[in-house]
């Protein structure tokens, strides 16, 4: 059932449940961030609309700075803030940061420990009819294997908030992932939230003999696997759902302890099957605690126009496909 420690919404499983963007947490986080601290600065690159980096333009005109269509540059002019003692937050689609401003990531950013804020908008599949060029489905695999660099997925807009007030304040290079597409606001302000954490939603079936499947998602897969934990718990097949916002550190323990109790894991995210979140799931329990695993994800393909709903069923990330996946882990 739902961990009451999760603090979660009341209407959790109500179609009419509120839905918000990931990137409106962006513009309320860093006017958060900015009030707090006033070394807080915003750079975009020529979308400060799509990006919500308006939301801070208007509450701290002299704080925000508009690039131009110039991403490596935006890369470059964040390390140099950084290195004079600003606290810079970098937005554009991630389609072009990272996706074409890896290089200065990785040199003046992430090689010289400088702590920018990269904010990759308009992320995975579901950014919908903009299509392949648009969706990135490779940034959490090329963030995650920086040195130096924390990379975190939150699940919703208020997670996508705390998770920028956060990375203000955690002073090292930093990436986070943000959607376009209206997702369910399914935690609260009072929902636990750590960098480096991750967070338990749901466990059943004690009565059945415990568990027999973990779900381990990032971003908002992780309520698509509570829809299908759910889903899985009428069928009397007790889960456990773990949200793991931080892909970069990850939460060992939680992992291990997770996987330890039910010996069947299936990892959800909505980004390539290989060399993301997934990937880092397997790389740590095949050296820990070997498991049954199967990865939910992109299956090396690139995107294409469509509605959002469209994709995510295409693609095998509905609940529906999340508990037909456990169903096949188990042999049920």
């Amino acid at each position: 059932m739902i961990n009451p420690e999760a603090k979660l919404v009341e209407n959790l499983f109500d179609p009419k449940i509120e839905q918000k963007p990931t990137r409106d947490g962006f513009g309320t986080g860093t006017i958060e961030a900015g009030k707090a601290d006033p070394n807080v600065i915003v750079l975009c690159a020529d979308l400060a609309e799509s990006t919500r980096a308006e939301w801070f333009q208007k509450e701290f005109p002299a704080r925000f700075i508009e690039v131009g269509i110039g991403e490596q540059n935006m890369a470059g002019l964040g390390s140099g803030f950084a290195a004079a003692g600003k606290v810079p937050f970098i937005a554009s689609y991630a389609a072009f940061s990272p996706g074409r401003s890896y290089e200065q990531i990785r040199t003046t950013i992430a090689l010289n420990e400088r702590a920018v804020i990269v904010c990759g908008m308009h992320a995975g599949v579901s950014v919908g009819p903009d299509g392949a060029t648009h969706q990135m489905l490779e940034d959490i695999g090329l963030m995650r294997m920086l040195p130096n660099m924390t990379v975190v997925v939150p699940a919703d807009a208020e997670e996508a908030r705390k998770a920028v007030v956060a990375a203000a304040e955690a002073k090292t290079p930093f990436y986070i992932r943000f959607g376009r597409s209206p997702v369910p606001t399914f935690t609260t302000p009072e929902t636990p939230f750590e960098i480096g954490k991750a967070l338990t939603l749901w466990t059943s079936g004690p009565e059945n003999g415990g568990p027999k499947v973990t779900f381990m998602a990032t971003g908002s897969m992780a309520y698509n696997a509570l829809v299908a934990a759910r889903a899985l718990d009428a069928a009397g097949i007790g889960s456990i759902v773990l949200s793991v916002p931080t892909v970069k550190p990850l939460d060992e323990e939680a992992v291990f302890t997770a996987a330890k109790r039910t010996h069947h894991v299936v990892t959800i995210e909505e980004h390539q099957a290989a060399g993301g979140f997934g990937s880092a799931i397997a790389e740590f329990l095949s050296s820990t605690y070997p498991v049954a695993i199967k990865r939910l994800g992109i299956q090396d393909l690139f995107g294409q126009s469509g509605t959002p709903d469209e994709l995510i069923a295409h693609y095998g990330l509905s609940s529906t496909h999340i508990e037909d996946a456990a169903r096949e882990l188990l042999g049920k």
